[in-house]
Parts: structure tokens; sequence; C-alpha cells
């Protein structure tokens, strides 16, 4: 293949990869650690988002007579469980791709290395969960090993699992190089990396969810990068009670009082907080749908659960001008129907941005649910894959999956 571009973090990219078998015919097995983990209904995959993302990657190999072998991980199983078996996700693959896919019954051991083996060019190999083994989590080295035998070359395309320093992220690249970053992995490096060293300005991050602890570092790494920052979701609470306002009984954290005014104090006025909520007597909505009342006069007996109409007004004349806007955690608990205005509001604003030319990044399980249910993920720029990792990532934090990569040869 012609040499492309690195990738943003400076690693090998699988369009550099020479997949030519040693007789210059057919390809090199492949292993390649994907993102599987899909949520189940009756034996079959009822989202398969994370599966259609790897198309690219495997399409791409595919067409160059590699042989490929996908590995992930699906739940957290400490041992082999029927329920959480691999095996619907690569009968939803093989649908997908339109070509016969076969299933490993397990992901090490002899008998997978024949199956690998005998792939033809072209050929699809799912494995069996990576998490029937605990050595996966552990990142065991003979396990690593065993992995690494089944390819020739290996590719990382589960930014979802970047984060973790697993057998299949880290621990393989030590028996398995070159190592290289799928087209989903670079593209997720790419588009937050550009977001953080020079977005198109102005640049506003939108961040919600239920703590504030769950965000510190984002916060603290973003601060000087935006030129401004909406907080909503319950972690606004924290910061309400530490301006010396009444919050009821809603979710705060009085062990962060202090750390929200110093990241007032330090943000000014590119820091924008709420200035109206709803309440309600109860988070499950069984108590009714409640009622909206300014942040400076919220009543004893209720919880903040979304943010107010003006709020939503005052954030959407906040991403008016955004070229670049990076949303992270609903802004109120958007599963329950009469408390998911504010969070459907946020994603219609940034859906508006898209349209009139800003780059728009969703990243965070929550939040992506709640571009999806709205049916607005197709009008969103980017949606991460990994929640764990793009919050990792935005922290500043090196991601072991990705710094276990060859590195790209220089001045590429």
């Amino acid at each position: 293949m012609t040499p492309q571009a690195k990738t943003g973090l400076g690693k090998l990219s699988v369009r550099d990869l020479d997949l030519r078998g040693p007789d210059g015919r057919g390809g090199k097995r492949v292993l390649v650690r994907v993102d599987f983990n899909v949520p189940l209904g009756e034996g079959k995959v009822t989202d398969d988002t994370r599966i259609r993302a790897t198309l690219p990657t495997i399409r791409l190999l595919r067409e160059a007579g590699a042989r490929v072998i996908l590995m992930s991980h699906l739940g957290r199983p400490k041992k082999p469980d029927p329920t959480q078996s691999l095996a619907p996700a690569a009968e939803r693959l093989a649908d997908l791709l339109g070509v016969p896919v076969t299933f490993a019954p397990d992901c090490v051991g002899p008998d997978v290395e024949r199956m690998a083996a005998a792939l033809a060019p072209g050929g699809v190999l799912v494995l069996e969960n990576l998490r029937f083994h605990p050595e996966e989590e552990a990142n065991d080295p003979a396990f690593a090993a065993a992995l690494a035998r089944l390819g020739e070359v290996y590719v990382n395309d589960a930014f979802g699992s970047a984060h973790r320093a697993h057998a299949s992220t880290a621990g393989v690249t030590a028996h398995l190089k070159p190592a290289a970053a799928g087209l989903l992995l670079a593209r997720e490096i790419e588009v937050l990396g550009r977001a953080l060293e020079s977005p198109a300005r102005p640049f506003v991050a939108i961040l919600g969810g239920a703590k504030i602890s769950g965000k510190i570092d984002v916060i603290t790494h973003l601060l000087p990068r935006v030129d401004r920052m909406l907080i909503g979701g319950a972690m606004m609470f924290t910061f309400l009670k530490a301006k010396g306002l009444s919050i009821g009984r809603s979710l705060v954290e009085d062990d962060k009082l202090d750390l929200a005014r110093d990241i007032m104090k330090q943000a000014g006025p590119k820091l924008i907080l709420p200035t109206d909520t709803r309440v309600a007597a109860d988070a499950d909505g069984t108590g009714g749908a409640g009622h909206i009342v300014p942040v400076t006069a919220i009543p004893d007996g209720v919880l903040g659960v979304d943010i107010g109409p003006a709020t939503m007004a005052r954030f959407g004349a906040g991403l008016a001008d955004a070229r670049t806007i990076l949303w992270n955690g609903p802004m109120g608990i958007f599963e329950v129907k009469p408390f998911a205005d504010g969070t459907r509001a946020v994603a219609e604003f940034l859906a508006q941005a898209t349209g009139r030319g800003a780059t728009t990044i969703v990243g965070g399980g929550d939040s992506v649910a709640a571009v999806e249910s709205a049916g607005l993920a197709e009008q969103i720029s980017h949606i991460s894959t990994g929640g764990g990792a793009s919050l990792e990532f935005l922290e500043g934090k090196v991601l072991p999956g990705v710094a276990a990569l060859t590195d790209a040869p220089a001045g590429r």
C-alpha cells in the first residue's frame, strides 16, 4: 500500500502496512483488536453501531487480500458464559459484509491457530470473547503471546478500549509488530487531537453528567484551551452550592466545593452556569414532571433534574458563533422523558451548528445515546466510540493502547 500520513500521535497507520504474503500472493494474517462490545437480546445484536464503525478497516484489509482475525471483549464475564458469546456479533458482521465469517470457539490455543492459518485471502475469523480468560485484563504476557501467534501484523481499531493496558491492546504488541492504528482509531485521535491542539474558534465545551469528580481533569485540561465552557447536569449543583446557593436535595459533592470555587475563579467569565433548573420530587419521575425555578430559588424538598428553558436559551446563545463544539455528558436525567428537554436541546444546537459549518464532537456513552435517541447522529461531525477513552484523551492522558503502537517513521 502507498504510505500515508501518520496518525495524529505519530503512530503507524493500517494504510502503511505491507500486507502481501511472503510469496507475493495472498495476504498476511492481520490480528485486529475491534470493539464488538455490543448489546444483545435473545441471541441477536440489538445495536450494531460499533460493528459498523469497524467496517472501513475490515474492508480495507480484505481488499488488500489480508486474512483478517478479529478479537474483542463483550461485557464483564470472569469465565466462559454462553450469554456473552461473540457469536451473534460474528453473525451480524457477516450480514454487514455480505461474506461468510468464521467464528472460533475460543480466542487462543492450537485449534484457533489452525483456523487462523487456514483462512483464505480476504477471509474473516472472529474469535470468542477475550474476557472469558482473566489473563486478558491482567495483561498476562503468556496470554498476549498466545494471541500474537494468530497473526503476522497487529492493528488496533478499538478506540473504546485504548485506555486499557490489556493483553489484546498493549501486551500483544511486545510479540507482534508492526502494530498499527486502524482507520477508526486513527480518526478518533485525529479529531480529538485537533480539537485540543488547533481548533477552529470560538471553541466551546459543554460538560454534563452526575459528578464534578469524574470530570475534574477534563475541566482543568480544557479550560485553558476553550473560549467558553457550559456546565450542566448534576455537577452544576456543586458549583451552585460553592457560590452559596441553596440546592435542595440535588446531588452535590460537598468535598469538591473548594475545588469548584477554584475552577470558577480560574475560569472567570468563560465558565457559563445554568440560571434555571427543572426540579422534581423524585429522580425517577414517579412524583411528576416537576417545575422550573431559578437556581437562586431552589426549594428545600426537591432536587434538580434538568436545566431549564432560560438556560437552554443561554447555552444556545453561547454556541451560536462556535466553530468547534465538544460535548460530554447529559444536561439532566435524560433517560426519564420529562427530564430530557435540556439534553435534547443541546443535541439540536449541535446539529444546527454542524449545518452552518462548525465541527461538532460528541463523546461519552450518555451523550452519544442522547444524540442517537434524538435521531440526530447523522448531523454530528464526529461521534466518539470510546466513552472512557475519550475522557482520558481529553484529560491529556496517554492511552496505553495507542502508546503501544509502532511509531511512524520520522518526517511523516
